[in-house]
């Protein structure tokens, strides 16, 4: 069964690229970063918009060009940012809490991403000690 679903864009990403970059977050949602501050890391979710296009849509499988490897694997087996829905989900330090806006570093969305969500990284749920994964993706970078 499939459903249409509905997303409300929480900001949108400035200054990516940086070695801090800032989620603003528009005013509407600013009342739901109360407490934020108590968290030294967040997941962050945002919409891959260049990549939102009908044959990015369509894609199943691919090469994981970051881990440098000639395997190909099903979209759902890496972080490529081509998929059915372009989902990005990064884990940011949080730097700074000013008003309506988080300084973050480690953000790997690009400049004028819509931000979906944001969720507090809480270790003792968020981290799996004996998680195993492919060979291959302990090449190239971190996400």
């Amino acid at each position: 069964m499939h459903k249409q679903g509905e997303l409300n864009f929480i900001g949108i990403v400035e200054g990516a690229g940086e070695t801090v970059a800032r989620l603003r977050i528009f005013p509407e949602f600013c009342e739901g970063l109360m407490g934020i501050d108590g968290f030294s890391h967040l997941i962050v979710l945002y919409w891959i918009h260049l990549r939102d296009g009908e044959e990015e849509r369509r894609t199943r499988l691919v090469f994981p060009r970051k881990h440098a490897v000639d395997v190909e694997v099903g979209v759902f087996a890496c972080r490529s940012p081509s998929r059915p829905n372009p989902i990005g989900l990064c884990v940011v330090e949080l730097v700074e809490v000013e008003a309506c806006n988080l300084a973050v570093k480690g953000l790997d969305a690009l400049e004028g991403s819509p931000i979906i969500d944001i969720k507090p990284y809480i270790p003792r749920a968020d981290s799996i000690p004996d998680a195993r994964a492919p060979r291959w993706t302990l090449q190239g970078p971190l996400t």
